[in-house]
């Protein structure tokens, strides 16, 4: 329709000057009278839309109404009698006809034509009502009988460039989600994929009879993973209380319930850095299931994860750029089965040392220390076996998964303060953690059951955190009580959501896949909030006294 894309109508003061642009509507709106309207009823939506365009001709329409309701994403005017809208919602757009030869049908109570249009520019909020038909150059439209502002956009907008992000700054885009789902379909398409990974496993479990629970945010203890929790004061209780870092206790004590196979998808908090992969507060899938082994959860993974890959994607084969999408393309392959590395073994086969099992004496801490020094392996201290263990692990074993999802299993007992003893290989435990790429996507084991070894667990955590490792756990008293009322032999596995999306969605930063990621604040930006907030200020004054 090259007549109608090129048409074009003298720009107001406020459209070329972005000084001017946000006072000039604030003008605008304190003498329109039908400003922000409560109600547009919407009778169909853009998608609905273009599927009854379907089959119409060239220069037709349909006898049939519709209402729909959208956003301007640009306007074009031919003179003072035509104007053209592209409206977008939910991510699909129509062009909207408006033609003030259309019977004045574009009047709104008793507005003309160029006072309704005058008003609008582009990411307003419009409702239009019409008839769907197609162009004379065969482009689906909507012939509009009556057009409302229903939300002006006060702020000038970027230009949009088609196959490019027309907002980029990061600051900008983190700190105002809002903009950069406005201008970037690729971000909304990002969260679009983290809800159908979100709903994937929802209905993966709920179809093998799992329940959805929630358990308590909020605890007297930090249990249930090793990290450095959040603090904060219950005024009520006159206690300090802990955000959870995980809600593996309570999940547990719900099996000893008799609630055997349950699951809960929320934020867990862990005080620690942040980087491209890490965040504070961050979203996990957790599941605890009685009568499985970590066996039967390895296999679950497999089927669970591949299958939602292969949906989503459209094959098992995903493109991820961990640099950035200018940098090199690896391809992840889903497809079961996939390797399974026994830690500690890997890591003797890699180092070419064999290791001593008793890894809670000194003389296994210092071989270690002594393999960790020998091949240049930072560990800051405290240098226990355990932070010593999982900095060989990335080195040997982490850093070399790359193309294919991998299991790590078989964790050594002081790793892993929950997980059940292995059946065959002293001083190790039924545990497997899932690396892609060299990232840690999911954690799970066979539960530690018997009360007695629970709590010399959790005193050896006792004795790390005595040592200098404040991400070393307590003893939770509570939850020993529970496990002498008897849990069944159970497994339980983690998954964390952020980092799941950022590879179905080829992200390379966790912040990307947050929607609003915690940011530190700017002095120019807080400078630029007080402006803004004193300029509404003054216009609600204003509109107050008229």
């Amino acid at each position: 329709m090259a007549s109608q894309r090129t048409a074009t109508s003298k720009p107001l003061q406020a459209d070329v000057d972005p000084t001017a642009y946000r006072k000039n509507r604030l003008e605008m709106l304190e003498a329109w009278e039908g400003r922000y309207p409560h109600k547009w009823l919407v009778t169909h939506t853009i998608a609905e839309t273009r599927e009854k365009g379907i089959g119409v001709s060239a220069g037709k329409r349909l006898d049939d109404e519709v209402c729909i309701a959208g956003r301007v994403r640009s306007v074009r005017r031919a003179g003072k009698a035509l104007v053209f809208y592209d409206l977008e919602a939910d991510s699909n757009r129509v062009q909207v006809i408006c033609q003030a030869a259309q019977d004045g049908a574009t009047q709104h109570g008793d507005c003309k034509f160029d006072e309704v249009h005058g008003r609008i520019r582009r990411f307003d909020h419009i409702g239009v009502r019409g008839c769907v038909g197609k162009s004379k150059t065969d482009e689906l439209s909507i012939f509009a009988t009556e057009v409302l502002l229903l939300a002006p956009c006060l702020h000038m907008m970027p230009a949009e460039q088609p196959g490019h992000q027309a907002l980029k700054d990061q600051e900008t885009r983190y700190r105002k989600r809002y903009l950069d789902l406005m201008m970037n379909e690729d971000v909304r398409r990002t969260f679009r994929i983290r809800a159908e990974i979100i709903d994937s496993i929802r209905r993966y479990l709920i179809d093998k009879d799992f329940v959805e629970v929630e358990t308590p945010m909020m605890n007297m203890i930090p249990g249930g993973a090793s990290a450095r929790p959040f603090k904060t004061h219950h005024n009520e209780l006159n206690m300090d209380l802990f955000m959870r870092v995980a809600p593996e206790l309570y999940l547990k004590m719900l099996v000893v319930g008799g609630m055997h196979r349950v699951f809960e998808i929320g934020k867990n908090f862990r005080n620690e850095g942040i980087d491209l992969t890490h965040n504070p507060e961050f979203t996990a899938c957790e599941f605890y299931m009685a009568y499985a082994d970590y066996n039967d959860l390895m296999d679950m993974t497999e089927e669970l994860l591949s299958g939602m890959v292969k949906r989503i994607k459209g094959s098992y084969v995903l493109q991820y750029h961990p640099d950035g999408p200018e940098g090199k393309t690896i391809d992840i392959d889903f497809e079961p089965p996939w390797p399974r590395f026994s830690m500690v073994e890997e890591i003797e086969a890699h180092s070419g040392t064999k290791l001593p099992r008793n890894f809670e004496s000194e003389e296994a801490r210092q071989a270690l220390d002594d393999l960790a020094v020998r091949h240049k392996i930072d560990c800051p201290k405290p240098r226990t076996a355990a932070r010593l263990l999982d900095k060989l692990c990335g080195h040997f074993i982490e850093e070399k998964i790359v193309n294919r999802p991998s299991f790590i299993t078989d964790h050594p007992q002081i790793m892993s303060p929950l997980a059940k003893g292995h059946r065959s290989k002293p001083g190790l435990t039924e545990r497997f953690e899932l690396f892609v790429n060299g990232k840690e996507l999911c954690n799970a084991y066979t539960e530690l059951n018997d009360p007695v070894q629970q709590v010399r667990c959790f005193q050896d955590q006792g004795r790390q955190k005595a040592a200098g490792d404040d991400e070393a756990q307590d003893v939770d008293w509570d939850f020993v009580a529970a496990l002498e009322h008897g849990l069944p032999p159970t497994g339980g596995w983690g998954c964390g959501i952020d980092r799941l999306t950022m590879f179905l969605a080829d992200k390379n930063n966790i912040k990307e896949v947050i929607l609003f990621p915690a940011m530190k604040p700017q002095q120019q930006h807080q400078h630029q909030q007080q402006h803004q907030q004193t300029d509404l200020d003054s216009g609600a004054a204003a509109n107050s006294e008229q």
